[in-house]
C-alpha cells in the first residue's frame, strides 16, 4: 500500500475512535474513490501517491462544486458540510499556490511564450503548456486559466 493510502487509512482508523463523522465519511469516500480508480479498466492496480493526490484534488473539486450549488440553492447547512468535508481533504494536498505567485509563473510563461512568437489571446494554448507542468497540483486548472487571459488581455 502507498504511503498517502496507507496514512489516510489510518487517519479513517483514528476518525472512527474519536467518533468524528464528519472526518470518518469525508475520508471513508475518499478511500471509495482511490478503490474505484484502482480497479477501473481492464487490471486492478495500486496508484502510486500522485495519482492518489489527483483522486483528492478531484473529490476536493466536488465538496467545492457542490458547495456552492447548496448555497445557490438555499441550504445554507449543506453547503457548509460540503465545505468542511472540502477542509478536511485539503490537509492531504499539497499548498496551494497563492495570486501572487501564480501570477509570476505566468507571466514568465507568457514572456516565454512571446519569445517563442505567441502574440495575443491565440497565445493561450501556448502559455499554458508552458504553464500547468509548473503547476500542477498547485493550482486549479480554471484559477490558471483566468490568470493567463487576464494577461494575455492585459
Amino acid at each position: 500500500m502507498t504511503t498517502l493510502k496507507s496514512k489516510l487509512q489510518d487517519d479513517l482508523n483514528a476518525a472512527i475512535k474519536e467518533r468524528d463523522e464528519l472526518r470518518s465519511s469525508t475520508l471513508r469516500l475518499t478511500l471509495a474513490a482511490i478503490t474505484k480508480e484502482e480497479v477501473a479498466g481492464t487490471q486492478k492496480r495500486e496508484l502510486s501517491d500522485d495519482e492518489i493526490q489527483k483522486v483528492i484534488a478531484r473529490e476536493a473539486k466536488k465538496r467545492r462544486e457542490a458547495a456552492e450549488a447548496f448555497a445557490q440553492g438555499g441550504r445554507p447547512e449543506q453547503a457548509e458540510r460540503e465545505k468542511a468535508e472540502g477542509v478536511v481533504l485539503a490537509t492531504y494536498l499539497p499548498k496551494q499556490l497563492s495570486d501572487e505567485e501564480l501570477n509570476v509563473i505566468v507571466a514568465q510563461a507568457v514572456e516565454e511564450a512571446k519569445a517563442a512568437g505567441a502574440e495575443g489571446p491565440r497565445a493561450m494554448g501556448a502559455v499554458m503548456k508552458i504553464v500547468n507542468p509548473k503547476v500542477v497540483g498547485l493550482a486549479e486548472g480554471g484559477r490558471v486559466a483566468a490568470a493567463v487571459k487576464k494577461l494575455l488581455a492585459g
